[in-house]
């Protein structure tokens, strides 16, 4: 798996720390052992798929760039810092999205002293 962190900061005072996660030409190739089918392939996802991770609250989700950040976020219903979902939306606008910059700032992103489950749908 490639990776690469990522610090965020805004213009109102929010830090956010993430890793962004690709899988490699080895990962692709591993078969599952239960149904010998290729264990990330088979189960839907695709090289423009990317895992993201909230390094402050340690959870994520797998997303592919392209989409609406806030919906996908919902979707997954994880806990995020303040500075995910404008995080997200930036890298959904990058040509590559696997190789962000080391460093984002995200302007005018709204402040938030606090993270918070995205609610989502109910299960």
């Amino acid at each position: 798996m490639k990776h690469r962190f990522v610090e965020a900061t805004s213009n109102a005072g929010n830090f956010g720390k993430f890793m962004v996660a690709s899988f490699d030409d080895d990962d692709w190739a591993i078969p599952s052992v239960v149904d010998g089918f290729p264990l990330i392939g088979s189960r839907g996802w695709t090289p423009k798929h990317i895992l993201v991770v909230d390094l402050q609250t340690g959870e994520g989700a797998i997303f592919r760039p392209g989409g609406l950040a806030s919906a996908d976020l919902d979707r997954h219903r994880i806990w995020v810092c303040p500075l995910f979902e404008p995080f997200l939306a930036w890298l959904y606008t990058q040509p590559d999205p696997t190789e962000p910059a080391r460093h984002v700032d995200l302007g005018d992103a709204p402040f938030a002293m606090y993270g918070h489950r995205r609610k989502g749908p109910q299960p």
